[in-house]
């Protein structure tokens, strides 16, 4: 709970502070030492990263090499292994290539020698889109239009668009009106007044493309996040082809993207989460593939932890040998 405001900051209960334990922490290396110091995480994840990739790489290689298709060994498998180093070749053959595409993205996702650096919106261009700096918000502002039961206002935000002061107020339900501060009237923001104001936000490049969006696509969707729909997408003729996403209800920056965000959306979201379009538009098929790869990662890595076990131990040596070994050596 902030010491500020009051709000509510996180809640968790006990059975998500134990998965928590057992997914979140060690699959980011969340541990608190180390995460407490972000430059050493960043640079043990991108390591530690990098050391898997070559031994991934290093080991689809050897397990293509060992594999035959066609003809085939004495006893008429693939492979010349059995028992957990089987395993531990097919596993790591059929999942290799989306365990490979899996550690590359997100080492990718750490922005290793800062290679997708974006060019985020600043506070002065913001300042001068919503206006909220040559003038003073109404106070107190008009009295919100009253509803029943759930549908009375139970938060109020102050908003500015344009030089205008709006109230954006969210009911039981949260659902979403937006008022005009200084009247009470329901706000109407027209596509001329967004494509004139959001020219303030790259200044030096004007506006190429303005639509109202009604779907998800490639690069707007709210696979792990809401997304906000409609949205106006805005495309900006700047060097870094810049698209900006802002609510028609109340104008406010719904979310940026450029041509290195779209890059890394590809490289990390796509293969990394597998939020393809046509999987995450039908959940189920996005779970069950999700699945289906973890259970042949959970092979390959189980069976490559039982080998690298037994390896190092010392092999028996049979009684038999050891005795020879023993015996005096006859000179001739």
């Amino acid at each position: 709970m902030s010491a500020r405001t009051g709000e509510v900051v996180r809640d968790t209960t006990r059975s998500e502070r134990f998965w928590n334990w057992l997914g979140a922490v060690p699959h980011w290396i969340y541990f608190t030492p180390l995460r407490a110091d972000p430059p050493l995480w960043h640079d043990v994840v991108v390591w530690l990263s990098a050391a898997c990739i070559v031994s991934a790489v290093t080991g689809i290689a050897i397990g293509i090499l060992r594999i035959r298709l066609r003809r085939r060994f004495r006893n008429g498998s693939v492979t010349p292994y059995t028992g957990w180093m089987a395993w531990h070749h097919i596993a790591g053959l059929v999942g290799g290539f989306f365990v490979l595409t899996w550690i590359v993205s997100g080492w990718l996702s750490m922005n290793p020698n800062r290679w997708f650096e974006r060019n985020p919106v600043d506070a002065a261009a913001m300042a001068r889109y919503t206006g909220g700096d040559v003038s003073t918000f109404p106070w107190p502002p008009a009295t919100p239009p009253a509803g029943e039961d759930d549908a009375a206002p139970r938060e109020v935000l102050l908003q500015w668009f344009d030089g205008r002061p709006l109230l954006q107020l969210r009911d039981a339900k949260a659902r979403v009106r937006v008022v005009d501060a200084a009247s009470g009237a329901p706000a109407a923001i027209a596509r001329e007044d967004i494509v004139r104001a959001a020219a303030r936000l790259r200044p030096g490049a004007t506006v190429s493309e303005a639509v109202l969006q009604t779907a998800y696509d490639f690069h707007w969707y709210g696979h792990h996040r809401e997304r906000v729909l409609p949205v106006w997408r805005l495309a900006f003729d700047d060097p870094a082809r810049t698209r900006l996403y802002i609510d028609p209800a109340n104008g406010q920056l719904a979310g940026s993207s450029d041509r290195n965000a779209r890059l890394r959306r590809w490289l990390f979201n796509a293969a990394h989460s597998l939020d393809f379009p046509w999987l995450i538009q039908y959940r189920p098929a996005w779970d069950l593939v999700v699945w289906l790869l973890s259970i042949v990662g959970a092979v390959a890595s189980a069976s490559g932890v039982v080998i690298g076990w037994r390896r190092p131990r010392p092999r028996s040596r049979s009684p038999t040998v050891a005795l020879v070994r023993r015996l005096p050596q006859r000179s001739s």
